[in-house]
């Protein structure tokens, strides 16, 4: 089992502790608000901070044999998942579109926090993964936007709209520019551009990050007040099994590719969970009739919680019997 204390202190971290200040505050009636575009300028800089980081680490990790494989599942993960997640919340719940895009977006992104959980579980079972695990965090943090974004933009065009048109609505909208931007950024100008970038994409993003998830918490805790009935039996369920179905299917593949016990049972940690800082910043900018208090709840108060005290460690086990 994974380290409770550990764990407790992981889901007390400044930021998750903001978002629920901000849904306490929600909840109580208070006034406390973040202006319309400072919360937009917020979600462009973490975008900038998460693509420029995730680039250097990219390039840092270099072509290694282990790497390009763990990176491809990474990618092929993020990219396909979201369709799956979209086709049984299709059947299972009732979500408008753009909501349910955005949770199927939620649950083929990364958590960085869960992964530092999985990465410290792993190392203290004399399983530590590859450094270069981290640069497929990186990778596996866009595909699943994109893919909702497709989805989104697709199913809702009118018959005479080309597939062109579609792509290039994806392709060039504001939180694609950003995040793919900023990672060709981050690997072309590799460790060399992070030292000049420090101070803002290090530390100020830490403060940024409780700005964004502070109102958070006030978005999703008012989306709930207003209409509770979203957050259906249904969806729970789903934020329950769906990781752990990732998880499987993540290590079914590893195991196919021939990748090391340590590595697999990272990338089913990263596959089994659920974004709450990339895909809330991204659909805040590309999808704003999304209700975060649909995604972002089900990420943070179910989810996360969920892998912290219970699916790393059965995702570590079901990793060791496969590979016994």
């Amino acid at each position: 089992m994974p380290d409770i204390t550990a764990s407790l202190g992981l889901l007390s971290s400044p930021a998750i502790l903001f978002f629920f200040v901000g849904a306490a505050a929600a909840f109580a009636r208070s006034d406390l608000s973040i202006p319309e575009q400072v919360a937009k300028a917020i979600s462009l800089y973490l975008m900038l901070c998460i693509g420029f980081r995730g680039g250097v680490e990219a390039r840092e990790a270099g072509l290694q044999s282990d790497f390009l494989t763990a990176g491809a599942l990474g990618l092929t993960l993020s990219a396909l998942m979201p369709l799956l997640a979209f086709i049984l919340l299709r059947w299972t719940s009732r979500l408008d579109r753009p909501t349910l895009c955005a949770l199927a977006a939620t649950y083929g992104s990364v958590s960085v926090v869960t992964f530092a959980a999985g990465q410290q579980h792993l190392t203290a079972l004399g399983l530590a993964p590859g450094g270069y695990m981290a640069a497929v965090l990186a990778l596996m943090e866009t595909p699943a936007i994109l893919t909702a974004l497709v989805l989104m933009h697709g199913a809702g065009r009118e018959p005479s709209t080309g597939r062109g048109v579609v792509l290039r609505e994806v392709l060039v909208g504001a939180a694609t520019v950003m995040l793919l931007g900023s990672f060709l950024v981050g690997l072309i100008s590799g460790e060399a551009g992070l030292k000049k970038l420090d101070l803002f994409v290090n530390p100020l993003f830490q403060g940024a990050l409780c700005f964004f998830l502070l109102d958070l918490g006030l978005t999703a805790a008012r989306s709930l007040m207003a209409d509770r009935r979203k957050l259906t039996w249904p969806v729970i369920g789903f934020a329950l099994g769906f990781p752990v179905l990732s998880a499987g299917v993540a290590l079914a593949l590893g195991r196919l590719a021939g990748l090391g016990l340590g590595d697999a049972a990272m990338l089913a940690v990263l596959a089994g969970s659920a974004s709450y800082i990339a895909v809330p910043a991204a659909m805040r900018v590309a999808a704003p009739k999304a209700d975060p208090g649909v995604f972002v709840t089900t990420s943070l108060a179910v989810t996360f919680p969920f892998n912290l005290v219970i699916g790393i460690a059965l995702y570590t086990a079901a990793a060791v019997w496969l590979w016994a």
